[in-house]
């Protein structure tokens, strides 16, 4: 057996090497700078003295004469990867940056980002150097590798998956997914791309960092310096950006931006009392979305709104269970119908609503997951007349199977399309329901029957 490489560097000092194949990730030059420290020559050469031949994966016709007689002679063959990842080891990072920065050499810059062996920081810190090309519409190779690059390094990325390389939709994955700051701050060096998200929306690299909740200080500033109202909408809707930030942002009066800092939980009293005298779409969001303490109740209370104002603060999952009260005195339909729908609420104010004997609330309470087991029980029993709290009950995970079976066994399409969507309901059940093609859609979106269908394809 061949000696591992690294050992046969240790024992080889004052012979050769020889180098078969064009240079790669590393010139002669640097390699023969790495070699020196073992006391070894570079050759390019099949000559007295050669103790270890280092090949490209591709050989010209005479290379590979010469490779087939170094075998013969019994010299030992290593890959050039092999070698490339022991010299990338020994790298030192500021050393390489450095010289990068004095040469401004982009072309070797480029051969340093395409090594996989380099560590992640050095790879980022060489991104933020990379010049890319001024013409955004010419399809650029040395781009497009290193947007490849980059996506292998920080994805997991399977061989059969490989078309995803060279998907847009696949950098916006990494950016979402991505808890490092100051890759983050590298991928702004990027051009601004563009994603097409559902609904034919399309948003902008940048507009897509700007919304991660892992960004820096030095990536907001960043962002902020190019100077785009869009940028600043999903600055403002972030919860990573300052408070302070985000009251100078208020100063601009900008009604997206406004709507965006309305569902931005991180705001504190002085904002929100602010925001509660924008324009209606922005004291909306701040309604539905905000948490609703006793003192910002107060505020609301005190701009003595329409009735129909407070059926957002009935939907409002963060709301303080002390102004519940205040709220069902109000008596209003919708905001009752609201909070009757509000899995946030407890299972007693969820009863307390059921006993008020409004039939309208019914179907809410069905559909409900934080209603008790007694409530929906009852719902069952007195509701068989009604398919709308029937419905509700089989779209609800929270339903006992014994009712779900039930359901299932009306045989009413409406009442289908609710079973083939709840998680609970049992998977026998679920697979005859996939026989009805008009369920395709319900069933793609059930936990529960997808995750069995990736199970039996082994995925």
């Amino acid at each position: 057996m061949k000696p591992l490489l690294e050992m046969m560097l240790e024992q080889s000092s004052g012979q050769k090497f020889l180098f078969l194949g064009r240079e790669s990730l590393f010139t002669h030059k640097e390699a023969q700078r790495f070699l020196k420290k073992y006391a070894i020559t570079l050759t390019t050469r099949l000559e007295e003295g050669v103790v270890a031949v280092i090949e490209h994966h591709r050989l010209n016709p005479v290379e590979e004469d010469i490779s087939y007689e170094a075998y013969d002679q019994k010299i030992p063959l290593y890959k050039l990867e092999e070698f490339e990842r022991l010299l990338s080891h020994t790298l030192v990072d500021d050393q390489v940056l450095m010289g990068l920065k004095l040469s401004n050499d982009q072309k070797r810059l480029h051969t340093l980002i395409t090594n996989t062996h380099i560590s992640d920081a050095l790879f980022i810190k060489l991104l933020e150097m990379y010049q890319w090309s001024e013409d955004e519409e010419e399809d650029n190779n040395e781009d497009r590798s290193v947007v490849t690059a980059t996506l292998r390094r920080f994805l997991d990325i399977k061989p059969n998956e490989e078309d995803l390389l060279f998907s847009p939709l696949t950098l916006k994955k990494l950016i979402g997914e991505s808890s490092d700051p100051a890759l983050l701050n590298a991928l702004l060096t990027f051009p601004n791309f563009r994603f097409m998200q559902k609904g034919k929306q399309w948003i902008t690299l940048r507009e897509a960092i700007a919304g991660s909740p892992c960004l820096d200080e030095d990536g907001i500033g960043k962002l902020l310096r190019f100077r785009e109202e869009r940028v600043l909408f999903y600055l403002a809707a972030n919860r990573s950006v300052p408070l302070a930030l985000l009251k100078k942002f208020s100063d601009r009066n900008l009604n997206d931006v406004n709507e965006a800092l309305a569902s931005n939980n991180t705001i504190d009293d002085e904002l929100f009392s602010k925001l509660l005298t924008k324009e209606e779409g922005v004291r909306q969001t701040l309604l539905a979305y905000q948490p609703i303490s006793e003192k910002r109740f107060e505020m609301i209370e005190a701009r003595e709104w329409l009735p129909d104002t407070y059926a957002l603060l009935g939907q409002n999952e963060q709301i303080d269970p002390a102004i519940i009260p205040h709220l069902t005195k109000k008596g209003d339909p919708q905001l009752l119908q609201a909070l009757a729908a509000n899995p946030s609420l407890s299972a007693e104010i969820l009863d307390s609503l059921c006993e008020r004997k409004d039939s309208s609330l019914y179907p809410m309470l069905a559909a409900n997951p934080s209603t008790s087991l007694t409530i929906l029980e009852k719902l069952y029993r007195e509701g068989r007349e009604d398919q709308a709290i029937l419905a509700s009950l089989a779209g609800n995970f929270s339903t006992p199977e014994k009712i779900l079976r039930e359901l299932f066994e009306l045989d009413i399409f409406e009442i289908n399309e609710k079973l083939a969507s709840n998680e609970s309901l049992p998977l026998e059940l679920l697979n005859i329901l996939k026989i009805d093609t008009r369920l395709r859609n319900a069933l793609t979106g059930n936990k529960t029957f997808t995750d069995n269908i990736t199970q039996q394809l082994g995925l």
